[in-house]
């Protein structure tokens, strides 16, 4: 055992007390992604069942079509077309049903007014006709945002809890990635701050 093996072994012996390797140790800790789908499935639809006693549905859709639309829009990241299409449906009520869910995107508060102050007047009660009014538009563009409105609205009533378990059962893979490149950029700085460099050119 050379001198390097020596005070690695010293190393390891002091953080753990033996000089064994366990098959707990050596046993892989799995990904993010490395779940149960029956769990997965059986708390998506608990999540969409409890959010249909609280607070009701704009659809006729079944519990099990709710969840096949939060996955092919968060673990698919298909459009309301896309997943419509492989529904049977069309896209205004895929539409519908996701921000039932909670789930809003960017996209849909690309608003061509502020769409800040139409969810101040909408928080405010304000019927589509005022608001349109008020924004200076069209009755038929502003019904078009007051359901994403009404989305953020509910979901900011209750912290975001929905919304942000949708999206944590069904995006690891995102999370993943996110953690694993700061995982890779910090080890690289930390292997890096104390590298002196003496380059003359």
């Amino acid at each position: 055992m050379d001198e390097q093996t020596a005070e690695l072994r010293d190393v390891f012996l002091e953080a753990t007390g033996t000089e064994t390797v366990t098959e707990g140790q050596i046993e892989s800790r799995g990904s993010l992604t490395d779940r149960d789908a029956d769990v997965v499935a059986k708390r998506l639809a608990e999540l969409i069942a409890t959010m249909r006693d609280r607070d009701g549905f704009s659809t006729d859709l079944d519990d099990e079509t709710y969840a096949r639309i939060a996955r092919g829009h968060l673990e698919a990241a298909a459009t309301d077309e896309e997943i419509a299409a492989d529904l049977s449906l069309d896209a205004d009520t895929v539409r519908t049903a996701r921000l039932d869910l909670h789930l809003v995107d960017d996209a849909d508060r690309d608003a061509p007014f502020a769409y800040e102050r139409l969810t101040r007047l909408v928080d405010e009660g304000r019927s589509a006709a005022a608001c349109a009014a008020e924004l200076d538009v069209d009755v038929t563009t502003v019904e078009r945002y007051v359901p994403v409105v009404r989305a953020d609205l509910a979901s900011t009533r209750v912290s975001d809890r929905f919304r942000d378990e949708f999206h944590e059962l069904l995006t690891d893979a995102a999370i993943e990635g996110s953690y694993a490149t700061s995982a890779r950029e910090d080890g690289l700085r930390d292997a890096t701050e104390d590298i002196e460099t003496d380059v003359s050119l």
